[in-house]
Formats: structure tokens, C-alpha cells, sequence
């Protein structure tokens, strides 16, 4: 059998990259390669549109195997198994209780308690982990920081109590204070003395990460790829060495972090975000000089991302935070958590979290993503993206460290500036649809309403009543949609929706093509829109227009066109409703004299048009 496929595949010329090359040129006709196939990512790299195998001789990630330093390709070894998470709010200790066992009969794992602050008590922990088998699952718990140390003393004499093998416990506390201090500005300094405390008071807890970092923040603040890697490990550093210089030995500091990082939705970057993660953290342990390899693994819990998601059309999520567990799994994290689709407007309900939770279980038992360790692994084009984003990741974290360490840099805002300024820039993209929002700036629900859904705002975990002022600059972001949805929800909540309708005259493809672009373009505000088969006339078009109660006309037909038919319709209606043009035609300055204002194409910034229009129809 082996001779044959040798055979086989000897009567086969691996093509070189040249052939490969002329063979592209020809089918671009003279287009220009590097603009019409190299792909410049925000993360500060180019990709190629294809790769051989010559390119991976000079990268280092496939000479590493599972479970071996630098762990690049993950930290098991047999197989691929991860948490599957969910988060339960400690409202009532008792019916967070029932509610934790009935999880863990539902395929559940790993347990997130989030506990305010001033419940903590021997009381509230006996009652939660009641008929919990604490070392069959994973644990974790985040309440108010001030409040850790007095959570973890009570989880070690609860654990001790009960008569548990210490090195069985595996979780986490979510402690991280610089949290606060990136995402708020508030300075909560004090509290980081804390750190060799926690870690000191959960020594013999080999399984059980005291310190968190949550980067998952930036990513929900609309960080690129590159940004959360690289400041996660910048931040993640600034503990280490913290716990270091307090006298806690490095192995033990190294294992007491626990990474909560967000994933979005660029599928092979993220998966490869994952791996160049691992890969630069288990470089940077190094040099703390640790005894053991194992303790420069990486412990990630991967959560999906909420800034992507969308109130309209809300069940697009589902599709979001699929692709992104995917990505998640295949990149061999620790554990996983789905966002329930509703997650920004609502308190998930038990449908959306049943909804959440088998988004995983169906990786594991219907496609087992959780049998094959690293398949990515030796892919061409996933191993020179993680090469390419542990090189940015790498420049960001040694910028960081050239501003004196990720707590200086913070107190400077260089972190906020950056993530402020990518914010920005991303809604401004998601505004002129540079960048795709499906459902709300692309293809939107022509017919849906919000049904009184509102953004929730968020929350904090202490419940102590603790104020802090902005010592610093703040983090300020807004979900990728939320502006589309405000003009949106105004609409729907004016006094008469506006109707938009096509008046298709003409070139038959080009009218069908230009009145469906019009009707995504203006169905992202909420406007009814009506399209039509076409019309003999303007006139006729125009009449129907009226008939119909038109607030918007927009007339569609091809560029050559437009000279002939823009200005007697727009004469023919005569300001009784206002007047589109659908694309940008040579003639637009004529048009513009005869008194036409108002043209939608591909290079308008959509959100800012919408804008423009509710002002003229009074709708505020």
C-alpha cells in the first residue's frame, strides 16, 4: 500500500512558488497583486494568499510538541478535553446551590460563583457547595477584591473540613485589581498587596490560580488580536513580578495566574492568538528562572466575545459565539464560556443558557474537538499567524515594559489611549461597513423591532458600597452596533416610521442590483422599505411612490441612465418626499445643479447618512 501512494504521488510536480505566482498573474489580468490579494490585518502584518511548506523552515512553532515548553501546541498531551463553564450570581446561596447541581447534570463542568462582597461568609459557602463533589469539578469564584482574602481563607477551611486531597481542587478566584484600574481608571493600588497573601493562603492548592488577568475586558472594548495579546501578557507580568519581588518563589507565582481572555471573530487569527499566547508566556516565566517547565504553561479560560454581539437579529449571536468556541477549542484552552445570545440586553434566561452550554457539548460530542491535541499544527498559514502575532504581541509587551511595567503604563493611559483609539477607529469602520456588522450595518431584518429591548449596563461584583473617582483615564467603549441600534430604536420609537421606496426604471440589472443595496442601506435605520419590478416612467414611479405614502424616493437605474431619467423625477415629485439617487454617476455634478442633494453608494458612511436623514424627516 505504501508503494502504491508513493507512486501516486511521484507522477505529481509540487507547482514552486513562481509557477504559482505567473499563474496568478494571469488569472488578475494585470490587476495589481499586493492590493487585490495581500491582506493587510489590523494586527500590523501582511497575510499572503497562499503559503508552501519552504515557509514554515524558518518558523520555531512546529519543531514543539504537546504538552512540552514552550507549549505552543497546547498543555495536554493525550487529549484535547477542556471546562465547559458557566457563571452563576450568588443572589440567594441556597438557590444558587440548586441551581449549580442541576448544571452539573446538564453537562456543566466548571462552576463561576459571583459572589457581592458583603455575603461573603463561612454560612454563604456551605450552603453553595453543598452536595458539590469539590474535586470532580472545576471551581471558580469572583467576588469583591477587598473581600478575596477573607473568601479564600473560608474556601481552605472549608476544604480542609471536608477532608479533600488539596492537590485535587482545581479553580480559581478572579482577582484582579488592575482590572479596575484599566477599564475604570479608579485607583485601587492598595489592594494589590493582597497578591502574596491570596497565593500564600492557597500555597497547597497546586490546581487553584489565585491571581487573574483579565484582558476578555479589552476585548470587549473592541481590542485587535494583537493588542489583548500582547497587553495580556504585559499585565499577566506585572503580577509575576509583583508576587516575585514580595518573596513568593516563581514557580509558585507562575501557577497562581490565570489568564481570562476573550475571543472574537476571526476564526484561524484567534485560534493562533491562543497558541502565540502560550508560546510568549511560557518565555517570559523563563526567565524567572522557575524549576519546573510546567510551571510556564499558560492556563487560559476563553470567553466570547460581547462586543460583536447585536440586540437586532440577536440570534446572529448564536452564529458569533459558535464560530468563536470553535476557534477556542481547536486552540486547546483550559476552559470555555459561551455568552448566552441575549447576554446584552436581558439576564439569560434558562433557554439562552441551555442554548449556551450545548454550543459546547456539541464540539465535544458531535464533532469531538476535544480528542485531537493542537490540529492546527503544522498548517501553513495557521503557524505563520501565530509566528506573526507573537512578533506584533511581542513589540507591544516590550513597550510596555520601555514605560516602566503594564501598572505604569496604565497609570500613563498608554494602554486606554491605544484601546480607546482602536475603538474609535472600529466603530468609525463599522460606520462606512469597512467592517461587516451582519444583520445591523449588512443585511439587516427588514421587518424587526426592538420590542422594548435596551442595552443592559454593567455591574460590579463588591455589593460593599465602595466609591472610587477616575484617577485615571478610563477605558470608554460601546459594543461595534450600538450606534446603528440607537438610530435604530429612534426610529422605531418616532411618531411614523419612515417608508423608503424604489423607484427601479431602466437597465434591468442594474436597478434590481442598485434597489437592493438601497434597501439594506436604508433598512439598517429601520425604515419600511418597498421595492419594485420597475417602472415604465418616472411618472408612474413617482405616483406610486405617493400612493404608497413614501417618505424617501429613491430612484435605481444604471449610471448612463441617471442623465435621463434623476431630474424629471425629481422635478415630478416636487419636494413632496425626498429624493435619492442610488449610486455615484459621472453625471452627479449635473444632478447636484439641477437642486439634487442626496446619493447612497458603496463609499458613503452609512451611519452618519441615516443620521442625515432623520434630521431631515424630524425624527430625533
Amino acid at each position: 500500500m505504501s508503494n502504491s501512494r508513493e507512486k501516486l504521488f511521484s507522477e505529481f510536480k509540487a507547482p514552486t512558488r513562481q509557477e504559482w505566482l505567473d499563474k496568478i498573474q494571469v488569472d488578475l489580468k494585470g490587476a495589481d497583486f499586493n492590493k487585490r490579494l495581500v491582506w493587510r490585518t489590523n494586527e500590523g502584518f501582511n497575510v499572503q494568499p497562499f503559503y508552501l511548506k519552504e515557509d514554515l523552515v524558518n518558523l520555531k512553532t512546529p519543531e514543539a510538541l504537546p504538552g512540552e515548553f514552550p507549549f505552543v501546541r497546547g498543555n495536554k498531551k493525550k487529549n484535547n478535553e477542556w471546562y465547559v463553564r458557566q457563571n452563576i450570581v450568588v443572589d440567594d446561596a441556597k438557590s444558587a446551590n440548586a441551581k449549580a447541581l442541576s448544571l452539573l447534570n446538564k453537562g456543566v463542568d466548571s462552576l463561576g460563583f459571583r459572589i457581592p462582597g458583603d455575603s461573603v461568609s463561612a454560612e454563604l459557602v456551605e450552603t453553595l457547595l453543598e452536595g458539590i463533589v469539590c474535586d470532580a469539578v472545576e471551581l471558580n469564584f469572583n467576588t469583591c477584591k477587598r473581600h478575596s482574602l477573607e473568601l479564600v481563607t473560608i474556601l481552605d477551611e472549608y476544604f480542609t473540613k471536608k477532608g479533600y486531597d488539596k492537590t485535587k481542587i482545581t479553580g480559581s478566584l478572579d482577582w484582579d485589581p488592575m482590572e479596575k484600574i484599566v477599564m475604570k481608571g479608579y485607583d485601587v493600588t492598595p489592594i494589590l498587596a493582597f497578591a502574596p497573601r491570596l497565593v500564600e493562603t492557597m500555597k497547597e492548592y497546586p490546581n487553584f490560580r489565585t491571581i487573574s488577568v483579565n484582558a476578555v475586558s479589552l476585548n470587549n472594548s473592541g481590542a485587535y488580536i494583537v493588542q489583548e495579546l500582547g497587553y495580556a501578557l504585559a499585565w499577566g507580568n506585572e503580577y509575576l513580578n509583583l508576587l516575585v519581588e514580595a518573596g513568593v518563589a516563581p514557580d509558585l507565582a507562575a501557577s497562581n495566574i490565570k489568564f481570562n481572555l476573550g475571543i472574537s471573530e476571526n476564526f484561524f487569527m484567534e485560534l493562533s492568538k491562543f497558541r502565540a499566547a502560550r508560546l510568549l508566556w511560557a518565555e517570559i516565566v523563563k526567565q524567572y528562572e522557575p524549576k519546573d517547565d510546567a510551571s510556564c504553561m499558560m492556563c487560559v479560560n476563553a470567553i466570547t466575545s460581547k462586543y460583536n454581539m447585536t440586540l437586532f437579529d440577536s440570534y446572529v449571536n448564536l452564529l458569533r459565539s459558535q464560530t468563536e468556541a470553535m476557534s477556542a477549542a481547536l486552540a486547546g484552552v483550559n476552559s470555555i464560556e459561551v455568552t448566552p445570545f441575549d447576554a446584552i440586553y436581558e439576564t439569560p434566561n434558562e433557554f439562552s443558557e441551555r442554548i449556551a452550554r450545548n454550543q459546547q457539548l456539541l464540539l465535544k460530542e458531535e464533532s469531538h474537538f476535544d480528542k485531537v491535541v493542537d490540529p492546527g499544527a503544522g498548517s501553513y498559514y495557521i503557524e505563520e499567524l501565530t509566528t506573526s502575532l507573537a512578533n506584533e504581541g511581542w513589540k507591544i509587551f516590550l513597550n510596555v515594559e520601555d514605560n516602566g511595567g503594564f501598572l505604569e503604563a496604565v497609570k500613563k493611559g498608554i494602554v486606554q489611549d491605544d484601546i480607546n483609539a482602536t475603538n474609535v477607529k472600529r466603530h468609525g469602520a463599522a460606520a462606512s461597513r469597512k467592517e461587516f456588522i451582519l444583520g445591523t450595518n449588512q443585511f439587516p431584518n427588514f421587518t424587526e423591532k426592538s420590542e422594548g429591548k435596551l442595552p443592559l449596563a454593567s455591574s460590579c461584583s463588591c455589593g460593599s458600597g465602595h466609591h472610587h473617582e477616575a484617577a485615571f483615564t478610563p477605558i470608554q467603549s460601546t459594543r461595534l452596533a450600538a450606534d446603528f441600534e440607537d438610530l435604530r430604536i429612534k426610529v422605531e420609537n418616532s411618531e411614523k416610521v419612515p417608508v423608503a421606496f424604489m423607484l427601479t426604471i431602466g437597465n434591468l440589472a442594474m436597478r434590481q442590483a442598485r434597489a437592493q443595496f438601497s434597501c439594506n442601506f436604508l433598512a439598517c435605520a429601520g425604515y419600511k422599505v418597498i421595492d419594485n419590478l420597475g417602472f415604465k416612467t418616472v411618472e408612474e414611479g413617482v405616483d406610486e411612490a405617493l400612493k404608497a405614502g413614501a417618505d424617501i424616493v429613491v430612484i435605481c437605474s444604471s449610471d448612463d441612465e441617471y442623465a435621463e431619467y434623476a431630474v424629471p423625477a425629481f422635478k415630478y415629485l416636487d419636494g413632496r418626499a425626498m429624493f435619492v439617487v442610488a449610486g455615484a454617476p459621472a453625471c452627479t455634478d449635473d444632478l447636484k445643479a439641477a437642486g439634487i442633494e442626496n446619493f447612497i453608494h458603496v463609499r458613503c458612511n452609512v451611519l452618519e447618512t441615516l443620521k442625515e436623514y432623520n434630521a431631515k424627516l424630524g425624527i430625533k
